[in-house]
C-alpha cells in the first residue's frame, strides 16, 4: 500500500509521541489491599488492579520485579527500556546505573494464574505466526506487521530500528480488526466525537477537527466507567442477595412461628374440649336433677288433684241423695254444710314447666361461651407474651418537659422544662419519648403500667416520625396508638379516631406488634382482654415503642414499663 512520505513521517511521529506519553506517564502508586482469591471475588474489588501491569493495563504475563519493588509484564518492561536512553522504573522513575537482571516473579505468577483460574478469565490462546514447527504461545501482537510473536521471534522488534517504532499490543487472534478498513493502518487513536477507533490518517482527513486521543487513554477512561458500572451492578446483586436472605429468614421465622402457633392451637382446643366436656357433664347433671324435681312436683300435684276429686265426688253423691229425699227436716238441717264452698285449690295457671330444659340449655351455653372466651383470652395472652422484649426509654428522644428515671423504665410529665441539648432525634413540640431499640421484623410485645394517669398515649411509631412539629395520631403520620383523655375517654388513633367502650379501666396495657403481618394490638393485661387492633398495615421502617404521659402536675403518676409476668 502506498503512503505519502509526509503522512508516514507524521504517523510515525504521532505514534512515537503517543507511545512515549503512555510509557512516560508515572502511574500513581496504589495502596496494598488484601487479596481475595475466592471464586466470589470480583475484579471490581481492586484485585485486578493489584495484578495489573501499569504499562499494558492488563493482567500480568510473566511478571518481573524491578529492584525498587514494582512489577511489570516481562515483555512490557523490555519494550519500555528498549525505547528509553536509560533504565528507570516506569512508576517511581528511579534510575538504575545498569540494566537490572530481571527474573520472573514465580510467586506473583502463581497468584496471577490462580486468579485467572478462579475467576475463569477466558484468555484466548494466541500462537506465534513465525514459528514453523511447534507453535509457541505468543507474547505480543504487532498491528503494523499483522503478526503475533513468541518471546524468541519478538526480539527483532527490540533490535531492528524500523521495528522498534511499531506499537505492540497484547496477543490477539484477529489482527485485522485492529486495522483501519479505509487506510489499512493501525487503529491507534479514538475519536470521542464519533465514538470510534481511527488511524492516524483519519485524524488528518474526516476526523481532523475532532477530539482524538490515544486508544490507551480512552481505554483507561472506559475501564474506569465499566468498573463503576460493575460496582453498581455488584451493589444491586448484593442488595438482591440481602433481600433474598431476608425473605428466607422471614420464611424460617414464619415457619418457626407457625409451629408455635400450631402447638398453641392444639393446646387451646384441648382446653376447649375439656371445657366443653365439663360443661356437658354439668349440663346433663343439672338437666337430670331438674327433671327429677319436676317429676316430683307433678306427682305431688296429681296426688293433690286426686284428693280433691275424691272429695268432690263425695260431695256430688251427697247432693244427689238429698235432691231425691222426702225427709224435709234433714234436708233443711244439712243444707248449709252442703252449700258451703269446698276447701279446694284454684288450679287456673298451675302447670308443669315444660320449657325448663331449654332455659337450662341456654344458661349452660352462655356459661360455656364465657368459659371459652376466658380460655381463648388466656391462650392468646400466653402466646403473645412469649414475644416480650426489654424496652428502655431513649433520653435523646424525650421532650424537655419529660423526666426519665435512671434505669429508663419510667417517664413522668412535669412542670419543669429541662435544658436538654438539641438533636435531630428529640421531640420538640409533642410530649413524647421513644424506646431505644427499634424493630424491623418479627414480633415483639411490651407492657406499660398506666395506673393513676388521667391522660396518656401508647403504641409504636416509625423511625421517620416528625419530631419537630405538631403530630397527628394516625398511621398516615407514622404512629399506631391508643390513648386516654379526661380520665375516661379511650380512643384508637385511626384517621378518624375510634371511640372505645371499655367495661373496666385498664391498669396495665400490653402492646403487641407483628411486623410482617402489619398488626398492632392492645390488651388489658389484668383482665387478659383485647382492646383494639390496627390490621393490614404496611411497615417499611423500624418501629419504636411510643410513650406520651400528658398528665401534667406535681402529683402526676408516671408511665412505667413493667416486666412481663407470664400467665401460665
Amino acid at each position: 500500500m502506498f503512503v505519502h512520505p509526509f503522512i508516514r513521517k507524521r504517523h510515525e511521529s504521532a505514534a512515537d509521541t503517543h507511545r512515549a506519553k503512555a510509557l512516560s506517564e508515572s502511574p500513581k502508586p496504589r495502596k496494598n489491599r488484601n487479596l481475595d482469591l475466592s471464586p466470589s471475588s470480583s475484579p471490581s474489588t481492586g484485585l485486578t488492579e493489584e495484578l495489573q501491569c501499569s504499562i499494558c493495563l492488563d493482567v500480568f504475563t510473566n511478571p518481573v520485579t524491578t529492584p525498587c519493588g514494582h512489577n511489570f509484564c516481562q515483555i512490557c518492561l523490555k519494550e519500555y527500556w528498549g525505547n528509553s536512553k536509560d533504565y528507570n522504573c516506569p512508576i517511581c522513575k528511579k534510575t538504575f546505573n545498569q540494566k537490572p537482571e530481571l527474573k520472573v516473579n514465580t510467586t506473583l505468577r502463581a497468584i496471577v494464574d490462580l486468579y485467572k483460574k478462579r475467576n475463569r478469565l477466558k484468555i484466548p490462546e494466541v500462537l506465534c505466526d513465525i514459528c514453523t514447527k511447534t507453535k509457541l504461545k505468543a507474547l505480543k501482537s504487532c498491528p503494523v506487521c499483522q503478526s503475533s510473536y513468541c518471546e524468541t521471534h519478538l526480539k527483532r522488534h527490540f533490535r531492528v530500528p524500523g521495528l522498534k517504532q511499531h506499537k505492540l499490543i497484547a496477543p490477539v487472534k484477529n489482527l485485522q480488526e485492529h486495522l483501519c478498513q479505509k487506510h489499512d493502518r493501525p487503529l491507534e487513536l479514538f475519536c470521542r466525537d464519533d465514538q470510534t477507533c481511527v488511524c492516524v490518517i483519519c485524524t488528518v482527513t474526516e476526523h481532523k477537527t475532532h477530539n482524538n486521543v490515544p486508544v490507551e487513554e480512552e481505554s483507561v477512561k472506559k475501564k474506569t466507567q465499566l468498573m463503576k458500572s460493575q460496582t453498581d451492578v455488584l451493589q444491586m446483586i448484593q442488595d438482591r442477595i440481602k433481600k433474598s436472605k431476608d425473605i428466607q429468614h422471614s420464611i424460617k421465622l414464619r415457619k418457626k412461628n407457625t409451629e408455635k402457633e400450631k402447638a398453641d392451637c392444639v393446646e387451646l382446643f384441648a382446653d376447649l374440649i375439656r371445657s366443653v366436656e365439663s360443661c356437658q357433664s354439668e349440663l346433663l347433671e343439672v338437666m337430670e336433677q331438674k327433671q327429677k324435681a319436676e317429676e316430683k312436683q307433678a306427682e305431688e300435684l296429681i296426688k293433690e288433684l286426686e284428693q280433691e276429686i275424691t272429695e268432690l265426688k263425695r260431695r256430688n253423691t251427697e247432693l244427689e241423695q238429698l235432691s231425691h229425699t222426702e225427709d224435709h227436716l234433714r234436708l233443711l238441717q244439712i243444707y248449709p254444710s252442703l252449700c258451703s264452698p269446698l276447701d279446694t285449690k284454684i288450679w287456673t295457671g298451675i302447670s308443669v314447666n315444660t320449657s325448663g330444659s331449654v332455659e337450662t340449655l341456654r344458661s349452660a351455653l352462655a356459661q360455656l361461651q364465657d368459659t371459652l372466651d376466658k380460655k381463648l383470652s388466656q391462650t392468646v395472652m400466653k402466646r403473645i407474651q412469649r414475644y416480650a422484649v426489654d424496652v428502655t426509654l431513649d433520653p435523646d428522644t424525650a421532650h424537655p418537659e419529660l423526666t426519665l428515671t435512671e434505669d429508663g423504665k419510667q417517664v413522668r410529665h412535669g412542670n419543669i422544662k429541662h435544658g436538654q441539648p438539641h438533636n435531630y432525634k428529640r421531640f420538640d413540640k409533642c410530649i413524647v419519648v421513644l424506646g431505644k431499640e427499634g424493630f424491623s421484623s418479627g414480633r415483639f410485645y411490651f407492657e406499660v403500667q398506666v395506673q393513676g394517669i388521667t391522660q396518656w398515649c401508647l403504641g409504636v411509631a416509625r423511625e421517620s416520625i416528625n419530631r419537630k412539629k405538631d403530630l397527628y395520631l394516625c398511621p398516615e403520620y407514622g404512629n399506631w396508638t391508643l390513648w386516654l383523655s379526661n380520665g375516661n375517654v379511650y380512643k384508637a388513633g385511626e384517621s378518624s379516631p375510634v371511640s372505645l367502650s371499655l367495661k373496666v379501666k385498664p391498669q396495665k396495657v400490653g402492646v403487641f406488634v407483628d411486623y410482617e403481618e402489619g398488626l398492632v394490638s392492645f390488651y388489658d393485661v389484668e383482665s387478659r382482654s383485647h382492646i383494639y387492633s390496627f390490621t393490614d398495615q404496611s411497615f417499611t421502617e423500624k418501629l419504636y415503642p411510643y410513650f406520651s404521659p400528658n398528665d401534667k402536675g406535681k402529683h402526676s403518676a408516671p408511665l412505667i414499663i413493667s416486666p412481663v409476668s407470664y400467665n401460665e
